[in-house]
């Protein structure tokens, strides 16, 4: 067992890690760009790939040590969902928000035709989407087709969780395809999809390509919810322990960089290189730089929080967060078995990792694991070891809250969610403090 904050050298130093053309991509593109990596003896190649489907399947054979991930892919591969079950980890969270909800102008437009005053606002286009469902259904019209970046990802349950909010059954109601976040406008000009959920810069591209409205962005369905994580397969956590910590410093003194105002500017004219996100820096510039145009004859907006890459604790691997996205797995039918969700939260999620790595930095971190969501409308203290750590707001745009101590009351308090599981028996396994009363039909 080795000390807190003792530094030792990486047994591994050339590593090969992966990520997607996107915004937050930018924590490990600055970390090579500025030196972070090198400063802590890394000599670290960084591979553009094609989906999130090639970064899993790489990192899982070990093609690539490690990858820019988003937050489901560590938790359903070690649970073999979708994929060959290989146990994977992360002690390192990359950002806080980054996505949105875009539509056709077409859709839109439709939309607009019965409620302009409600399809332009974030919190009631769903109830207008939904009259535009049943007006196609009761024409006989096909359903409309709504892409996201992958089965297991915040985008998924973030388009999902909007949807149902407004009582739209998105396995029913809508068809959802898994298309790669690059591609997605492009679908969406050809007509091949009506709207789609994505991080940036894609929504903004759609914007300034004139090809779509955003409705909602991921900060308006819940602020500053997981997005990314840094992910590495088990097995290689255990192989090289200090190589690992060497990397969790690189990338948290990137991310620090990153969230200075003003190093935005320069972080947009990096990424922008088709080494990297290859779109042009002025899209890129527009959430980096906290500013958010929702439609191209409309003036950008102030959205300060749409990208958060280290304030607010963003770094910090919060298991409760890895609870949340099990529960959203258990909602929409996805999980099946009988799991104890906060046992398999504290094997994906190692905040220890990262205390040690913060430690060796001189940064405190919280000696909590879970904390609730959605209980703080706007900026918080918490009051942990000593240090107060300064919060932004947690509300859900339905005033849900999640307490990690109730996981199936949480669940179950869903009108639209899946009943193929037997939640009384989960609850068992869970042993949490749920009370729920479970009706039927």
């Amino acid at each position: 067992m080795r000390n807190k904050a003792e530094k030792r050298t990486p047994e591994k130093t050339d590593l090969r890690l992966g990520f997607i053309p996107l915004t937050d991509c930018c924590t490990l593109v600055i970390a090579k760009e500025k030196g972070f990596f090198e400063k802590y003896g890394l000599n670290v190649a960084l591979t553009k790939e094609v989906s999130w489907a090639n970064i899993r399947d790489k990192v899982s054979v070990g093609a690539l040590d490690g990858a820019h991930m988003l937050a489901g892919i560590p938790i359903a591969t070690t649970l073999g969902l979708g994929f060959s079950k290989k146990p994977m980890v992360t002690a390192f969270s990359m950002d806080l928000n980054g996505n949105a909800i875009t539509i056709s102008n077409e859709l839109y437009e439709r939309m607009a035709t019965l409620d302009e005053v409600a399809a332009k606002s974030p919190f009631y286009s769903a109830v207008v989407l939904k009259r535009v469902i049943e007006a196609n259904r009761k024409n006989g019209k096909k359903p409309l087709t709504f892409a996201m970046v992958y089965p297991f990802s915040n985008h998924n349950y973030e388009i999902r969780y909007w949807m149902a909010s407004a009582g739209i059954d998105p396995d029913h109601d809508v068809r959802l395809r898994v298309i790669p976040p690059q591609c997605m406008v492009e679908n969406l000009r050809a007509g091949q999809i009506d709207g789609f959920c994505v991080g940036e810069p894609w929504n903004a591209y759609a914007v300034k390509e004139k090809v779509g409205i955003i409705l909602i962005t991921g900060y308006e369905i819940w602020n500053n919810s997981p997005e990314k994580v840094f992910g590495v397969t088990g097995e290689w956590a255990d192989k090289y322990p200090y190589t690992h910590i060497a990397l969790i410093k690189a990338l948290l003194e990137s991310a620090r960089w990153i969230d200075k105002p003003e190093n935005r500017p320069a972080v947009t004219e990096i990424i922008s290189d088709s080494r990297y996100v290859n779109a042009p820096a002025e899209v890129i510039k527009m959430s980096m730089t906290g500013t958010f145009q929702y439609a191209s004859d409309t003036a950008p907006v102030s959205l300060p929080d749409f990208n958060v890459f280290h304030r607010y604790l963003a770094n910090f691997p919060w298991r409760s967060h890895a609870a949340w996205i099990i529960t959203q797995m258990y909602r929409w039918g996805q999980l099946n078995e009988f799991i104890n969700i906060r046992e398999v939260a504290g094997k994906v999620y190692q905040p220890d990792i990262y205390r040690e790595a913060a430690a060796q930095l001189s940064l405190p971190s919280p000696c909590n694991d879970y904390k609730t969501e959605g209980v703080h409308p706007g900026p918080w203290q918490l009051d942990e070891n000593k240090f107060q750590f300064e919060m932004g707001s947690d509300r859900f745009f339905d005033g849900m809250n999640f307490n990690p101590d109730q996981l199936i009351d949480y669940i179950t308090g869903f009108k639209i969610k899946h009943r193929d599981i037997d939640f009384k028996q989960l609850a068992k396994i869970n042993k949490d403090q749920s009370t729920f009363n479970l009706k039927t039909g």
